[in-house]
């Protein structure tokens, strides 16, 4: 089963997308297979991976609404590893034509789980607010990464967010919990980020990645071509930090195995050799 990760901040502008679109290639590049879930009515993480979103027949939107199944609309291997369910405008319509549907918190849930054994990841892109489409995928995630702009507003909200996550774990998903907070934009040349990521530390309870995203122009071309940064230029800091981010989230779950014993021939040539020196 896939440890399913919503990415999550009603605030927008804060690398939300940036972060679901290079995160999932970045464990895709560590050889985990990744589904990437767009729930945000923008589709900017379905066309940051070069999908023309208004051209696709089926999106989470035909999904909410159950005219199609989860398969139908899955876009496999959009690079090596990382599949996709697109979404584009149409979304924006979905909170008003699940007024009245029973259970309707539980839909996108119930579809994942039918592909969950499929993937080592799921992550999920959700909107920048707290409606329903931000709720299902809550209910439906193992965990919520909160990517923080370095700025002076950063704490804004976040509170409202922490509350909305409990709320979700008492009533719809008691195995919910929060898997961190990430910072991005950040601009070693001001003082301004490295007070942002003090004041958080000191104001937040809760896991903070050490990996620390920067302002990156880079990273900022990278969705305008249709590629994850990792394709686009491997080479630049934002692909080293978000490569870098994949490593310490695979960290918490996945830690390295031991060195293996050497063969007790190996064991003898090296103590010979300690002998003659």
């Amino acid at each position: 089963m896939g440890r399913i990760i919503a990415i999550a901040n009603q605030k927008g502008g804060v690398g939300k997308t940036t972060t679901s679109i290079n995160l999932a290639a970045a464990l895709a590049e560590l050889g985990k297979k990744v589904l990437l879930i767009d729930t945000d009515p923008q589709g900017n993480a379905t066309s940051g991976f070069g999908i023309e979103k208004n051209e696709v027949e089926n999106t989470i939107y035909e999904l909410i609404l159950e005219e199609c199944s989860i398969r139908d609309c899955i876009i496999d291997e959009v690079i090596p590893n990382v599949s996709i369910i697109p979404s584009n405008v149409n979304l924006a319509a979905a909170e008003i034509e699940l007024i009245g549907v029973d259970r309707k918190e539980y839909i996108l849930k119930n579809a994942v789980d039918f592909v969950n054994y499929k993937y080592d990841y799921i992550i999920i892109d959700c909107p920048p607010s707290l409606n329903m489409l931000t709720i299902n995928s809550m209910t439906t995630a193992d965990s919520i990464l909160v990517p923080i702009q370095c700025e002076y507003y950063a704490l804004e909200g976040l509170s409202q967010l922490i509350h909305t996550v409990n709320l979700v774990k008492e009533r719809l998903n008691p195995n919910l919990v929060m898997e961190g907070v990430v910072f991005t934009m950040f601009d070693s040349r001001t003082n301004l980020s490295t007070q942002v990521v003090e004041n958080v530390k000191s104001n937040l309870n809760g896991y903070i990645f050490e990996t620390v995203i920067p302002r990156n122009i880079r990273l900022a071309e990278a969705p305008s071509y249709g590629m994850p940064i990792i394709k686009y230029d491997p080479k630049s800091t934002g692909s080293d930090a978000y490569m870098s981010l994949a490593e310490e989230l695979l960290s918490k779950y996945e830690p390295r195995p031991k060195e293996e014993e050497k063969p007790e021939e190996e064991k003898k040539d090296d103590k010979k050799g300690d002998k003659k020196k």
